[in-house]
Protein backbone atom coordinates (compact mmCIF):
# COMPACT_ATOMS: atom_id res chain seq x y z
CA UNK A 1 0.00 0.00 0.00
CA UNK A 2 1.30 3.42 -0.86
CA UNK A 3 1.12 6.20 1.77
CA UNK A 4 0.74 9.69 0.43
CA UNK A 5 2.09 12.51 2.65
CA UNK A 6 -0.43 14.97 3.90
CA UNK A 7 -0.55 18.38 2.28
CA UNK A 8 0.90 19.99 5.44
CA UNK A 9 3.92 17.67 5.46
CA UNK A 10 4.46 18.19 1.72
CA UNK A 11 4.42 21.94 2.29
CA UNK A 12 6.95 21.70 5.22
CA UNK A 13 9.36 19.59 3.17
CA UNK A 14 9.14 22.02 0.30
CA UNK A 15 9.79 25.10 2.45
CA UNK A 16 12.70 23.75 4.59
CA UNK A 17 15.53 21.89 2.92
CA UNK A 18 17.58 21.70 6.16
CA UNK A 19 16.51 18.11 6.52
CA UNK A 20 18.14 17.11 3.21
CA UNK A 21 21.59 15.52 3.64
CA UNK A 22 23.85 14.98 0.74
CA UNK A 23 25.76 11.71 0.78
CA UNK A 24 29.08 13.60 0.91
CA UNK A 25 28.02 15.35 4.15
CA UNK A 26 28.21 12.06 6.17
CA UNK A 27 31.77 11.16 7.38
CA UNK A 28 32.95 7.77 6.30
CA UNK A 29 34.09 6.86 9.85
CA UNK A 30 32.27 7.92 12.98
CA UNK A 31 34.56 7.70 16.07
CA UNK A 32 33.30 5.92 19.18
CA UNK A 33 32.48 8.04 22.27
CA UNK A 34 35.53 6.79 24.17
CA UNK A 35 38.05 6.83 21.32
CA UNK A 36 41.14 9.03 21.50
CA UNK A 37 40.17 10.78 18.30
CA UNK A 38 36.87 11.65 19.89
CA UNK A 39 38.64 13.13 22.94
CA UNK A 40 41.05 15.03 20.73
CA UNK A 41 38.21 16.39 18.65
CA UNK A 42 36.33 17.44 21.75
CA UNK A 43 39.40 19.19 23.22
CA UNK A 44 40.08 21.02 19.99
CA UNK A 45 36.49 22.13 19.64
CA UNK A 46 35.77 22.98 23.30
CA UNK A 47 39.24 23.79 24.71
CA UNK A 48 38.47 22.09 28.05
CA UNK A 49 39.11 18.76 29.86
CA UNK A 50 42.13 16.72 31.08
CA UNK A 51 43.97 13.66 29.99
CA UNK A 52 44.47 10.92 32.60
CA UNK A 53 48.14 11.89 32.93
CA UNK A 54 47.22 15.53 33.49
CA UNK A 55 44.64 14.56 36.11
CA UNK A 56 47.20 12.46 38.03
CA UNK A 57 49.67 15.32 37.81
CA UNK A 58 47.08 17.71 39.22
CA UNK A 59 46.40 15.38 42.14
CA UNK A 60 50.10 15.25 42.96
CA UNK A 61 50.37 19.01 42.70
CA UNK A 62 47.69 19.57 45.33
CA UNK A 63 48.57 16.64 47.58
CA UNK A 64 49.76 17.84 51.02
CA UNK A 65 53.24 17.03 52.22
CA UNK A 66 52.37 15.48 55.59
CA UNK A 67 55.15 14.93 58.11
CA UNK A 68 55.41 13.90 61.78
CA UNK A 69 54.86 16.78 64.18
CA UNK A 70 52.31 18.56 61.99
CA UNK A 71 48.88 19.45 63.34
CA UNK A 72 46.18 19.01 60.68
CA UNK A 73 42.41 19.15 60.41
CA UNK A 74 40.69 15.84 59.87
CA UNK A 75 37.19 14.43 59.67
CA UNK A 76 36.20 11.25 61.49
CA UNK A 77 34.46 8.84 59.12
CA UNK A 78 34.71 5.51 60.96
CA UNK A 79 34.98 4.39 64.60
CA UNK A 80 36.48 0.93 64.99
CA UNK A 81 37.27 -1.26 67.99
CA UNK A 82 40.96 -0.31 68.10
CA UNK A 83 40.84 3.23 66.81
CA UNK A 84 39.33 5.71 64.36
CA UNK A 85 39.74 6.26 60.63
CA UNK A 86 40.36 9.90 59.83
CA UNK A 87 40.21 11.74 56.51
CA UNK A 88 42.93 14.43 56.46
CA UNK A 89 43.10 14.84 52.69
CA UNK A 90 45.87 12.30 52.16
CA UNK A 91 45.70 9.59 49.49
CA UNK A 92 44.94 7.01 52.19
CA UNK A 93 42.78 7.41 55.30
CA UNK A 94 44.83 8.00 58.47
CA UNK A 95 44.41 5.94 61.64
CA UNK A 96 44.25 7.08 65.27
CA UNK A 97 44.75 4.30 67.86
CA UNK A 98 42.52 4.22 70.93
CA UNK A 99 45.51 4.90 73.24
CA UNK A 100 46.12 8.20 71.42
CA UNK A 101 42.61 9.48 72.08
CA UNK A 102 43.32 11.54 75.22
CA UNK A 103 45.77 12.15 78.06
CA UNK A 104 42.90 11.22 80.37
CA UNK A 105 41.65 7.67 80.78
CA UNK A 106 38.99 6.94 78.14
CA UNK A 107 37.18 3.62 77.71
CA UNK A 108 35.45 4.15 74.38
CA UNK A 109 36.16 6.18 71.24
CA UNK A 110 32.58 7.45 71.28
CA UNK A 111 33.31 9.18 74.61
CA UNK A 112 35.45 11.69 72.71
CA UNK A 113 34.72 11.34 68.96
CA UNK A 114 31.68 10.98 66.74
CA UNK A 115 31.43 10.18 63.04
CA UNK A 116 31.47 13.26 60.84
CA UNK A 117 33.24 15.38 63.45
CA UNK A 118 36.08 17.63 62.25
CA UNK A 119 38.91 18.57 64.58
CA UNK A 120 42.69 18.86 64.91
CA UNK A 121 45.00 15.86 64.92
CA UNK A 122 48.74 15.48 65.51
CA UNK A 123 50.72 13.39 63.00
CA UNK A 124 52.72 10.86 64.98
CA UNK A 125 54.62 8.94 62.31
CA UNK A 126 55.58 8.64 58.67
CA UNK A 127 53.40 6.65 56.29
CA UNK A 128 53.56 2.88 56.77
CA UNK A 129 53.92 0.36 53.94
CA UNK A 130 50.26 0.88 53.08
CA UNK A 131 50.70 4.65 52.85
CA UNK A 132 48.78 5.23 56.07
CA UNK A 133 49.63 7.93 58.66
CA UNK A 134 49.16 7.52 62.43
CA UNK A 135 47.43 10.37 64.28
CA UNK A 136 46.99 11.49 67.89
CA UNK A 137 44.77 13.79 69.92
CA UNK A 138 46.63 12.92 73.13
CA UNK A 139 49.79 14.62 71.90
CA UNK A 140 47.96 17.88 71.21
CA UNK A 141 46.40 17.80 74.67
CA UNK A 142 49.81 17.00 76.16
CA UNK A 143 51.49 19.99 74.50
CA UNK A 144 48.72 22.38 75.46
CA UNK A 145 48.66 21.08 79.04
CA UNK A 146 52.37 21.90 79.47
CA UNK A 147 51.79 25.35 77.99
CA UNK A 148 49.00 25.89 80.50
CA UNK A 149 50.97 24.77 83.58
CA UNK A 150 53.95 26.90 82.51
CA UNK A 151 51.64 29.88 82.39
CA UNK A 152 50.15 29.02 85.79
CA UNK A 153 53.65 28.75 87.26
CA UNK A 154 54.58 32.11 85.75
CA UNK A 155 51.51 33.63 87.40
CA UNK A 156 52.42 31.87 90.68
CA UNK A 157 48.84 30.62 90.74
CA UNK A 158 47.33 28.42 93.43
CA UNK A 159 45.46 25.45 91.97
CA UNK A 160 43.29 22.72 93.48
CA UNK A 161 43.82 19.10 92.52
CA UNK A 162 42.58 15.71 93.71
CA UNK A 163 45.01 13.18 95.15
CA UNK A 164 44.54 9.92 93.24
CA UNK A 165 47.37 7.90 94.82
CA UNK A 166 50.16 8.01 97.40
CA UNK A 167 53.55 6.33 97.60
CA UNK A 168 56.52 6.27 99.94
CA UNK A 169 57.77 9.62 98.65
CA UNK A 170 54.56 11.61 98.60
CA UNK A 171 51.25 11.99 96.76
CA UNK A 172 50.17 11.96 93.12
CA UNK A 173 47.73 14.37 91.51
CA UNK A 174 46.68 15.36 87.98
CA UNK A 175 46.98 18.92 86.72
CA UNK A 176 45.50 19.71 83.30
CA UNK A 177 45.65 15.96 82.66
CA UNK A 178 49.37 15.74 83.53
CA UNK A 179 50.63 13.64 86.43
CA UNK A 180 52.06 15.75 89.24
CA UNK A 181 53.99 14.80 92.38
CA UNK A 182 53.80 16.33 95.86
CA UNK A 183 56.88 15.41 97.94
CA UNK A 184 56.09 14.27 101.47
CA UNK A 185 58.03 17.25 102.85
CA UNK A 186 55.60 19.56 101.05
CA UNK A 187 52.41 18.02 102.42
CA UNK A 188 51.04 19.96 105.38
CA UNK A 189 48.19 18.08 106.99
CA UNK A 190 47.47 16.20 110.18
CA UNK A 191 46.03 13.32 108.16
CA UNK A 192 48.02 10.21 107.45
CA UNK A 193 49.35 10.38 103.92
CA UNK A 194 47.34 7.34 102.85
CA UNK A 195 44.11 9.10 103.92
CA UNK A 196 44.64 11.93 101.42
CA UNK A 197 43.35 9.92 98.43
CA UNK A 198 40.29 11.68 96.92
CA UNK A 199 41.06 14.88 98.87
CA UNK A 200 41.34 18.14 96.92
CA UNK A 201 44.42 20.10 97.99
CA UNK A 202 45.48 23.69 97.29
CA UNK A 203 48.85 23.53 95.52
CA UNK A 204 51.65 25.76 94.28
CA UNK A 205 54.15 24.89 91.54
CA UNK A 206 57.69 23.97 92.54
CA UNK A 207 59.01 22.59 89.23
CA UNK A 208 57.62 22.53 85.68
CA UNK A 209 59.99 20.70 83.32
CA UNK A 210 58.47 19.28 80.14
CA UNK A 211 61.77 17.88 78.83
CA UNK A 212 62.23 15.75 81.95
CA UNK A 213 58.48 15.19 82.33
CA UNK A 214 58.64 16.54 85.90
CA UNK A 215 55.74 18.38 87.48
CA UNK A 216 56.36 18.94 91.20
CA UNK A 217 53.94 20.77 93.48
CA UNK A 218 53.71 21.95 97.08
CA UNK A 219 50.76 21.80 99.41
CA UNK A 220 52.76 23.51 102.14
CA UNK A 221 53.56 26.54 99.98
CA UNK A 222 49.90 27.04 99.15
CA UNK A 223 48.88 26.91 102.81
CA UNK A 224 51.73 29.14 103.88
CA UNK A 225 50.83 31.72 101.26
CA UNK A 226 47.22 31.69 102.40
CA UNK A 227 48.31 32.00 106.00
CA UNK A 228 50.87 34.66 105.14
CA UNK A 229 48.11 36.88 103.80
CA UNK A 230 46.88 37.11 107.41
CA UNK A 231 50.26 37.21 109.13
CA UNK A 232 52.97 39.80 109.52
CA UNK A 233 56.53 39.93 110.78
CA UNK A 234 56.61 40.77 114.51
CA UNK A 235 53.24 39.15 115.22
CA UNK A 236 52.92 36.77 118.20
CA UNK A 237 50.99 33.57 117.51
CA UNK A 238 50.08 30.51 119.54
CA UNK A 239 51.52 27.27 118.22
CA UNK A 240 51.99 23.58 118.99
CA UNK A 241 55.25 21.67 118.70
CA UNK A 242 54.74 18.95 116.04
CA UNK A 243 58.27 17.74 115.51
CA UNK A 244 61.76 18.24 116.90
CA UNK A 245 64.96 17.95 114.89
CA UNK A 246 68.60 18.59 115.88
CA UNK A 247 68.42 21.95 114.06
CA UNK A 248 65.12 23.14 115.55
CA UNK A 249 61.42 22.50 116.07
CA UNK A 250 58.45 22.60 113.72
CA UNK A 251 55.57 24.55 115.19
CA UNK A 252 51.99 24.27 113.91
CA UNK A 253 50.48 27.77 113.85
CA UNK A 254 46.91 27.32 112.71
CA UNK A 255 47.34 24.63 110.09
CA UNK A 256 50.73 25.63 108.69
CA UNK A 257 54.17 24.75 109.93
CA UNK A 258 56.81 27.25 110.95
CA UNK A 259 60.43 26.56 111.91
CA UNK A 260 61.78 27.58 115.28
CA UNK A 261 65.49 27.24 114.55
CA UNK A 262 67.74 26.21 117.44
CA UNK A 263 69.50 29.59 117.21
CA UNK A 264 66.14 31.37 117.72
CA UNK A 265 65.08 29.51 120.90
CA UNK A 266 67.14 31.52 123.38
CA UNK A 267 70.00 33.98 123.69
CA UNK A 268 71.79 31.28 125.65
CA UNK A 269 73.54 28.45 123.81
CA UNK A 270 71.45 25.27 123.46
CA UNK A 271 72.94 21.88 122.66
CA UNK A 272 69.70 20.39 121.36
CA UNK A 273 66.06 21.59 121.18
CA UNK A 274 65.01 18.45 123.12
CA UNK A 275 66.39 20.00 126.32
CA UNK A 276 63.87 22.86 126.07
CA UNK A 277 60.90 21.63 124.05
CA UNK A 278 58.64 18.58 123.85
CA UNK A 279 56.28 17.39 121.13
CA UNK A 280 52.72 18.70 121.69
CA UNK A 281 53.93 21.59 123.86
CA UNK A 282 51.81 24.70 123.35
CA UNK A 283 53.79 27.91 123.24
CA UNK A 284 53.87 31.47 122.01
CA UNK A 285 56.24 32.29 119.18
CA UNK A 286 56.94 35.43 117.18
CA UNK A 287 57.11 35.54 113.39
CA UNK A 288 60.46 36.91 112.26
CA UNK A 289 60.32 36.06 108.54
CA UNK A 290 57.73 35.17 105.89
CA UNK A 291 59.22 33.62 102.74
CA UNK A 292 56.35 33.10 100.31
CA UNK A 293 58.68 31.99 97.50
CA UNK A 294 60.06 29.09 99.53
CA UNK A 295 56.89 28.54 101.54
CA UNK A 296 58.64 29.04 104.88
CA UNK A 297 57.70 30.78 108.09
CA UNK A 298 60.55 31.50 110.51
CA UNK A 299 59.75 31.78 114.20
CA UNK A 300 61.52 32.95 117.35
CA UNK A 301 61.18 32.75 121.12
CA UNK A 302 64.57 34.35 121.63
CA UNK A 303 63.09 37.70 120.54
CA UNK A 304 60.46 37.32 123.28
CA UNK A 305 62.88 36.76 126.19
CA UNK A 306 62.69 39.64 128.71
CA UNK A 307 66.14 38.55 129.87
CA UNK A 308 68.65 36.38 127.97
CA UNK A 309 68.17 32.74 128.92
CA UNK A 310 64.58 33.05 130.17
CA UNK A 311 63.46 30.27 127.79
CA UNK A 312 65.74 27.90 129.74
CA UNK A 313 64.93 29.06 133.24
CA UNK A 314 61.36 30.48 133.11
CA UNK A 315 59.53 29.90 129.80
CA UNK A 316 56.20 30.89 131.35
CA UNK A 317 57.61 34.38 131.98
CA UNK A 318 58.51 34.56 128.28
CA UNK A 319 54.98 33.67 127.24
CA UNK A 320 53.39 36.07 129.74
CA UNK A 321 55.37 39.02 128.38
CA UNK A 322 55.33 37.88 124.72
CA UNK A 323 53.04 40.66 123.41
CA UNK A 324 55.01 43.33 125.28
CA UNK A 325 58.31 42.09 123.86
CA UNK A 326 56.78 41.79 120.38
CA UNK A 327 55.69 45.43 120.52
CA UNK A 328 59.29 46.40 121.34
CA UNK A 329 60.48 44.25 118.45
CA UNK A 330 58.12 45.95 116.01
CA UNK A 331 59.23 49.36 117.21
CA UNK A 332 62.84 48.36 116.65
CA UNK A 333 62.02 47.24 113.10
CA UNK A 334 60.26 50.53 112.44
CA UNK A 335 63.26 52.52 113.66
CA UNK A 336 65.60 50.42 111.54
CA UNK A 337 63.43 51.05 108.48
CA UNK A 338 63.47 54.81 109.13
CA UNK A 339 67.26 54.79 109.55
CA UNK A 340 67.72 52.64 106.43
CA UNK A 341 69.31 49.81 108.41
CA UNK A 342 68.82 46.11 107.58
CA UNK A 343 65.64 44.67 109.11
CA UNK A 344 65.97 42.06 111.88
CA UNK A 345 67.78 41.58 115.13
CA UNK A 346 66.49 41.33 118.67
CA UNK A 347 65.44 44.03 121.10
CA UNK A 348 67.87 44.87 123.86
Amino acid sequence: MTVTPSPELQSLEASDDSFDLEENDIPSEIPAADSSSSRALSREEEGVGFTLDEFASLLNKYDYNFKPGDVVNGTVFALESKGAMIDIGAKTAAFMPLQELSINRVEHLSDVLEAGETREFFILSEENDDGQLTLSIRRIEYQRAWERVRQLQKEDATIYSEVFATNRGGALVRVEGLRGFIPGSHISTRKAKEELVADFLPLKFLEVDEERNRLVLSHRRALVERKMNRLEVGEVVLGTVRGIKPYGAFIDIGGVSGLLHISEISHEHIETPHTVLNVNDQMKVMIIDLDAERGRISLSTKALEPEPGDMLTDPQKVFDKAEEMAARYKQMLLEQAEDGEPMGGNPE
